[in-house]
Order: structure tokens, then sequence, then C-alpha cells
């Protein structure tokens, strides 16, 4: 890996590898111009606010995940479609014995006693009434998951019998053990037995298993709605960039990222750089997230921080210690609204989904905390002198490879990885184990997949 796509959040790339090799001067204020003798005092536009410290990366995980944990858990009952990927709020309990009733496990012949058995007109199909009563001696045709008709002490699967000529006669190619390939009643479980517990993740298996124990809807935690706000005057929707104006790159991506993250998005809208519009949008959302993407620095036209404090917004996070990414920050609105503010450059607002909507989302979903895992780089990863570094890596071979491509206006990287490594500050070496972040479809690492 080459010091080009270190990733600092303005491209500097060869400046940030060269941060690494001397640390910075303290640069030295200029002595302002004097007129008279008398210093000239600074423009209000010359002179910066002090520059807050920014949270430690696994500290901003922790800050997003206790804001979701503290918001009331909220509970809906859905048809058993509706429920796949969310979390059970009550016990999930048996309301009919399992099996119902006893069945046949395979397809050939209930039979009473010992044998040879005389051979009985018909047959039992599932979903059919039992045939009549048999008696010590008598046989039976029968499908699997037919019920077991009255007597049968057995089942003998159609490969292990035979009749005779005449077919009245069966006989058994093997010895007949009772109850052999019969599913007594209740044999998975009882009615009201606890199936799964609260808080169990609902996976298809689960809908298996709730269809089956009688359920048609179950008591879960709803998704968190999100609202998405894309910001810039320089955004375009359509065809190609001209006269200073860029694609939309996140727009098209980010609904989509959250609901593979569990979220519910309730929409997508497009604003101008407008502080009113902006405060008006974030302020009537009826969301339980809201996303901005761009913004959140201090220029001219970066509303976020304003609009929030107009709002009455408590930051809880306002810059993380990473790259790409850094100027993301969290923001709490109310007891169950809150603000992600992504930067505005791509892979950076990735990052900061990751950072900080993905644990947010995941406690206020009451999902389970993901498995932490880490694995060897097979290349060295030239890191930030200060912050951790997000870079996207592949699997291959028991180790992740890092993909160039990575600097924080770019996606082509991520398009094509299973995840992201976390490179501490400073860098890490070849075959130096790094956390991994899994995306949320990919399935080669040890946490992957989804069920959204």
């Amino acid at each position: 890996m080459t010091a080009r796509s270190v990733g600092a959040d303005d491209g500097s790339d060869e400046a940030l590898a060269l941060l690494r090799e001397a640390p910075p001067k303290t640069p030295q204020r200029e002595t302002p111009p004097t007129v008279g003798g008398t210093a000239e005092p600074e423009p209000p536009a010359a002179r910066q606010a002090p520059r807050h410290r920014a949270d430690a990366w696994t500290d901003a995980r922790a800050v997003a995940a206790r804001a979701g944990r503290a918001v009331p858990v909220r509970s809906h009952r859905v048809p058993l479609e509706s429920a796949l990927g969310e979390i059970l709020t009550g016990p999930l309990t048996a309301l009919t014995d399992l099996p119902s009733f006893d069945t046949s496990a395979m397809d050939g012949w209930a039979v009473a006693g010992p044998g040879p058995w005389r051979v009985q007109d018909g047959g039992v199909l599932a979903g059919h009434a039992a045939a009549g009563t048999l008696a010590d001696g008598e046989a039976v045709r029968i499908a699997t998951g037919a019920r077991i008709p009255s007597g049968a002490t057995a089942v003998i699967r159609s490969e292990h019998a035979r009749s005779d000529e005449a077919r009245t006669q069966l006989h058994a190619d093997r010895v007949v053990l009772h109850g052999q390939d019969i599913r007594p009643r209740g044999q998975e479980c009882r009615s009201g037995d606890v199936l799964l517990p609260a808080t169990a993740l609902v996976t298809p298996a689960v809908l298996g298993l709730a269809a089956a124990a009688g359920y048609d809807e179950l008591s879960t935690v709803p998704r968190p709605r999100a609202e998405i706000l894309v910001l810039g005057d320089e955004l375009l929707t359509r065809g190609l960039p001209h006269d200073g104006l860029i694609r939309d790159a996140l727009g098209p991506m980010l609904g989509f990222w959250l609901r593979a993250l569990g979220a519910e998005v309730i929409g997508t809208r497009r604003l101008k750089d407008d502080a009113g519009a902006l405060l008006t949008a974030v302020t009537g959302s009826s969301a339980d997230l809201v996303i901005t993407t761009g913004g959140t620095a201090s220029g001219p036209l970066d509303h976020v921080h304003p609009v929030l404090r107009t709002a009455g917004a408590e930051l809880l996070v306002d810059g993380v210690a990473v790259r790409p990414g850094h100027p993301m920050l969290l923001a709490r609105i109310d007891v169950a609204k809150h603000l992600v503010g992504l930067p505005g450059n791509p892979l950076a607002a990735v990052s900061g989904l990751l950072t900080l909507a993905e644990p947010l989302l995941r406690e206020l979903a009451r999902r389970p905390t993901p498995m932490t895992y880490t694995a060897p780089l097979r290349n060295e990863v030239q890191g930030h002198p200060h912050d951790s570094r997000l870079v996207p890596v592949v699997h291959r071979a028991e180790q992740v490879v890092p993909l160039h491509y990575n600097g924080p206006a770019m996606l082509r990287g991520v398009a094509a990885a299973d995840g992201l490594a976390v490179v501490p500050p400073g860098g890490a070496r070849a075959g130096e184990e790094v956390e991994i972040l899994d995306l949320p479809w990919a399935q080669a690492g040890p946490g992957g997949g989804c069920f959204t």
C-alpha cells in the first residue's frame, strides 16, 4: 500500500505522508500589519475559534450506541412476512404441540403388531383424516406427514417392504422396531413451551418456526425510521458533471445502505444550501434518525451546526479522529430523535455511517452487537499521525488486502470491498492484525450477512 491514498479529507495524501516522517513545526503567527505603530485588529473572518478535540473512533461509536440504548423500547405487532430482521419483544411460546398429532416420517406402510400384515384397501395422505383403527397384523399405505392411524405401532419405508403377488400380504425386509419412523405428538415441543426468548432476531428459520407453532403475527421492535437530507447547490441528479456541478453520489446510495443497516427509510430529500430550509426539514421530520450530507464543517455554507443550535439539539459527538470522515457529528434533537451529520465526500460519508449511524440504529432496533474480529493485513497500510483510518479491504486466503482508490471522495475501492479495516494511528505493517468492519451485504467475514 503506498502513501498515495492516506485518506486525508482534503485529499493531500503526499503532504500527510511527509507528516509521518517529520513532526510538523508549530506555525508562527505573522505579526499583524501596523498603522501608525499600532497593531491593526484582525478582521472577524480571520479569527478562528479554538479547535475542539475530536472523539476517538472507538469512543464515538460507544457514544452512538449509548444514545440508541437510552431511547425507550418500542413494540409493534406485524404479520410474519413483515417481521424479518426485527427483534422479538417477548418470548416465542408454542401455541400448539409440534407435531400436533402422530405423523409418518416416511412414505411407506403403517403397520400394527408383528408381521406379516394383511394389506388394507386405500391409504392415508397428508392433510386427510387418518384411516380407521388398525388391528394387529394389518397394514395400510401412508404418506409422509400423514396422520398415524389408531393402533399403528410402526411405519415401514416403502423400500424396506414387499408384498406377495396378490398384494394382500406385506412382508418386511428387515427388523421392524416399535415406533420407527413415527413422529410422536409433541416431539419438538408442547403447547406453552418457550421456543425462543425475547430479544431473539427474527431470521427466515424463526419465521418458519413461528408459523409451525401457530403464529400469524409477531410482536417485534420496529425498524428505526430514517430520513435523508442531501445538501448542496452543486449537486446534479442526472447527466454528466458540468459548469462546476457534480453528480450526487450519496442520494442514490444512502437509502439502500441504511436499509441494510436495519432502518426503514421514509424518504430522501435534496435541499439547497439554505439554513432556513434545513431547520424546517430537521425539526419537521418524523424520523427517529435524520441523516444529513455535507455542511458539517465551519465554512460559509455549512449550516448544520447553526441549525442544531437553533433547534436546541445536544451535540453528542462533534468530530471523530478518523480518516476519512472526521467532520461527522451526532446530535440528540429530543429523547427519541437523533441526527447524524455525514461529510459530503462519498467515502467519508460511508465512514460516518459505519462509525455513528450503524451503532445508533443497531441499539434503536435492539439488534445484537456483531462479533468483533481481526484479520492480518497482506500489505502495509500508511496511517494518519493521530487518527484512525478506515480502509476498504477484500478477504483473500485468511488475510485482507487493502484496496486502492480509498480517498475521501472515492467510491471505487469500497464498491469492490468486503469490509473496512480499522487502521490505528501511525499505520499498520504487513501481517499485523487489524479490526474488520464487514459491509452489511458482505458474506466473506465471520460476521457477514444480513436479513434485511
